[in-house]
C-alpha cells in the first residue's frame, strides 16, 4: 500500500514525519546505513573542499549531519544548515552542544531559500531532496544563493547497477528497513514511505540532466554503498 502524500499535501505530510521520527533520527540513519552515512558524506566534502571557502549552506539539513563534517575539513567556514521541520533542527541543536564549532541552523523552506544571491562559496544537501515538493525549483534556488565557481555536493539514494545487489538492495529497503524503523524509530509508515519515495526518485543520470538545467555546470556522479547512494557534484 502506498503512503507517499499527494503533490499539494506532501509538505505538511513531510513535515509531520519528520516531527514524530527527529529523537530517533541519527539512530536509524547509522543502523539502515550500517555507518556508511558519514563516510559517504565525507568523500563528498573532499570533492567540494575549498580552501578559500568561507560560508556553506547545507539544504535539508535535518539534525545536522553534515555541519561538522564540512568544517572539520574547511575550519574556516561558516556554517549554516537549513531545514523544514523545527523538531529536527531541535535534535540536532543538541549534539551541535557538544562541540565548539560554529554552526547555525535556520528554519526554511528549500524552495524559497531566505538568502541573497550569490552568498555561499559551497552548498550541500544530503538525503532531502526526496522531501521537497519541486527539486527543480530547489536546486535553481541552491545556484542563485551559490556564488560564480561555487560549488554544489548532492547526496541521494540510487538503484544499484548489478541485478542481484538490486535485488538484495530492493529486498532490504522494502521489506527490512519498515521493520527496522517500527522497532527502533517507533514509525513503521515513515520508513515506509523512505523506498517507496526513492523508487519515484530520478536515477543519478536524469538527476545530473535536471541539476545542470537549473544553472549548474560540470555535472558528475558516482555511485556508493554498492550503488545504493549517488554522489552529484557541480559548479555554479
Amino acid at each position: 500500500m502506498s503512503v507517499l502524500p499527494q503533490s499539494d499535501q506532501k509538505a505538511v505530510y513531510v513535515n509531520a514525519m519528520f516531527t514524530a521520527i527527529a529523537q530517533r533520527y541519527d539512530l536509524m540513519n547509522r543502523l539502515m546505513t550500517f555507518g556508511l552515512d558519514q563516510g559517504w558524506r565525507r568523500w563528498a566534502t573532499k570533492r567540494i573542499k575549498q580552501p578559500q571557502a568561507i560560508w556553506a549552506l547545507d539544504v535539508g539539513s535535518g539534525t545536522g549531519d553534515f555541519l561538522p563534517i564540512l568544517q572539520q575539513a574547511m575550519p574556516q567556514l561558516s556554517v549554516v544548515g537549513l531545514d523544514f521541520t523545527l523538531a529536527m533542527m531541535q535534535a540536532g541543536q543538541a549534539k551541535r552542544e557538544q562541540d565548539t564549532l560554529g554552526h547555525s541552523f535556520i528554519n526554511g523552506d528549500g524552495m524559497h531559500l531566505p538568502f541573497e544571491e550569490a552568498a555561499f562559496d559551497i552548498v550541500t544537501t544530503g538525503f532531502a531532496m526526496r522531501n521537497i515538493v519541486d527539486i527543480r525549483q530547489a536546486f535553481s534556488e541552491m545556484a542563485r544563493v551559490t556564488k560564480p565557481g561555487g560549488k554544489l555536493a548532492c547526496l541521494e539514494v540510487a538503484r544499484p547497477k548489478n541485478p542481484l545487489v538490486r535485488w538484495g538492495h530492493q529486498f532490504y529497503f522494502n521489506n527490512i528497513v519498515p521493520i527496522i524503523g517500527s522497532l527502533v524509530g517507533g514509525n513503521n509508515r515513515a520508513y515506509t514511505y523512505l523506498p517507496q519515495s526513492a523508487s519515484i526518485f530520478p536515477q543519478p543520470p536524469e538527476l545530473a540532466h535536471i541539476i545542470t538545467e537549473c544553472g549548474w555546470h560540470d555535472v558528475t556522479w558516482k555511485q556508493l554503498g554498492f550503488g545504493a547512494v549517488a554522489v552529484h557534484i557541480a559548479t555554479r
